[in-house]
């Protein structure tokens, strides 16, 4: 069992992780104060003795599973909820899921009676080695996503790795495409990563590196809360990420892969990216997409793709579009380009991978 703190200007917060970190840590969350527990449907069903063992008097909300429950709609039945269920300022919200019931219950705690304390306890691969730790929370608006929320601390986050038994290996592959991402930006996940390129399914392995992914994250948070500096480096891949995800419909993970491959590949024709590190790193990424089950993207489906790209949060009032890229072993960059050579950047690079796909 590993604990250490997450400080930053605006909290102090605990997480802890490790096989029986939930047993060890809830029976304490719970008690003292009135509380209120956000799940979805499909950990809900899975987990119904552990609900009835740590959360037997508390109220439960339980969302439909999928990034489609991330709504203001849905935000709101959950304020409601909350209020009905008599909560105060000394009562605590424990969101208990992915990334979705992360970031709509960390926002609800950052909302009701204008913040109360919050846990996070993620469940799948992806939300316990990025999202659930650092305090991002939002919902999705306009086919945009995560552009409404709050940056609001949990007290604690419990990473338990006894949940991803039940993961399926989509939801697998999408924390993989997470932990890649921290390849791009830490030497030692990187070297470890392309020392075990067969074992890029194997959840034994994947879950021996979530410390050293949350720590990472961790350091990047308490050096930059509010994404003004270093931890925009944590959007390697996401820029171009979200806009296949919205154009494809695959998993956050695997579109922040896609993400890595066309911005990587784009900064090195710009000579932003060292170009044998591009190819390197283009390798791991390329391995991870084969890992199974692969999703074949429908190149001709994604010409518009990049017209997503222009709504994302991270661009530039100059109608740029910015990303964070990889620049050498270890090191990133914010790379940004006038709209019209981003998208004819990327409808070269997409046209040269669909003659080659699969991978």
């Amino acid at each position: 069992m590993e604990k250490f703190e997450l400080h930053t200007p605006s909290f102090r917060g605990e997480i802890v992780i490790g096989e029986g970190a939930a047993a060890e840590r809830l029976p304490a969350l719970v008690k003292g104060q009135k509380n209120f527990v956000l799940t979805d449907s499909r950990v809900y069903a899975l987990y119904p003795g552990f609900f009835a063992e740590y959360f037997g008097k508390d109220s439960l909300f339980v969302l439909p599973e999928g990034e489609k429950s991330k709504t203001f709609e849905n935000l709101g039945k959950i304020l409601r909820a909350m209020t009905e269920a008599g909560l105060h300022r000394t009562s605590r919200l424990f969101a208990v899921g992915g990334g979705v019931i992360g970031d709509i219950g960390g926002l609800a705690a950052a909302l009701y009676m204008r913040g109360i304390s919050c846990v996070q306890v993620p469940t799948t691969l992806l939300a316990q080695v990025d999202s659930g730790v650092g305090g991002k929370t939002a919902v999705d608006l306009a086919g945009v996503k995560n552009v409404v929320g709050a940056f609001f601390q949990p007290c604690e986050v419990v990473v338990d790795p006894m949940f991803l038994r039940t993961l399926s290996p989509r939801e697998i592959k999408c924390g993989l495409g997470e932990m890649v991402k921290y390849a791009a930006l830490d030497r030692e996940i990187f070297r470890t990563l392309k020392e075990n390129r067969d074992r890029l399914t194997d959840l034994s392995f994947l879950s021996s590196l979530i410390l050293p992914c949350v720590q990472h994250k961790a350091k990047v948070v308490a050096a930059d809360e509010r994404e003004t500096g270093e931890r925009k480096s944590l959007n390697v891949g996401h820029t171009t990420g979200h806009a296949v995800e919205l154009a494809s419909g695959l998993s956050h993970g695997e579109c922040v892969l896609w993400g890595m491959l066309l911005e990587t590949q784009l900064a090195g024709k710009y000579g932003v990216t060292d170009s044998a590190y591009a190819a390197e790193l283009c390798s791991l990424v390329r391995d991870a997409l084969r890992a199974q089950p692969v999703s074949r993207l429908n190149f001709s489906a994604l010409g518009g793709f990049a017209e997503k790209a222009r709504s994302d949060k991270k661009n530039e009032e100059d109608g740029n579009i910015c990303m964070a890229v990889a620049k050498s072993e270890g090191k990133w960059t914010l790379f940004s380009l006038p709209f019209a050579q981003y998208r004819a950047g990327m409808e070269a690079i997409i046209a040269k991978i669909g003659e080659q796909f699969p991978l």
